[in-house]
């Protein structure tokens, strides 16, 4: 699990131009902004999307009651980061009463984090040099893009496929769902 800002002023990145040319990126000039709040099932590669206009506890709660209605009846193991918003008392109060046991990464290591990597792949397509009319068809157009992915395609960008995946022998040997 793992969430990200959007931005309606868009994140600008190299681009292909005439030579001679300089690449026009038509901009607002405004910056309202949108957290997309996103977990990832690193078996079968089921996503679940929340959006907020902030990046608050609340917002993260929203994500979990989600979570909890995706999956009825069965045992979540939710990796995240260490967030205040995520080890906040009341986080994880809801997290305990829902039955979603929390694994909190060791800071500074992003790159262990599944969505984390969906999210950049997510900036590349959809926001780089992209104004939209507004930050929530900006945002409509994110939460589209990471749920119209295939659950393979959706995988392999989060790096859940890759050889050396740290997550694996946890998830084959250890978590077994009942």
């Amino acid at each position: 699990m793992d969430s990200t800002v959007l931005r309606w002023f868009p994140p600008l990145r190299a681009v292909w131009a005439p030579v001679g040319q300089q690449a026009v990126v038509p901009i607002s000039g405004q910056n309202a902004k949108r957290t997309l709040w996103g977990a990832i099932n690193p078996r079968s590669g089921k996503r679940v999307v929340t959006v907020s206009k902030r990046g608050r506890q609340e917002d993260f709660m929203v994500l979990l009651r989600a979570l909890r209605a995706a999956y009825p009846g069965r045992p979540i193991l939710l990796v995240l980061d260490q967030a205040s918003c995520h080890t906040a008392q009341k986080s994880q109060r809801l997290a305990a009463r829902l039955g979603i046991h929390l694994l909190l990464l060791p800071k500074q290591h992003s790159e262990l984090n599944c969505m984390d990597h969906l999210w950049r792949h997510l900036k590349e397509h959809v926001s780089a040099n992209r104004q939209y009319s507004s930050v929530d068809e900006h945002a409509d157009a994110a939460v589209l893009w990471v749920l119209g992915l295939s659950p393979e395609e959706a995988l392999r960008k989060a790096g859940c496929l890759a050889k050396g995946f740290w997550l694996r022998d946890l998830l084959e040997n250890f978590w077994r769902p009942t």
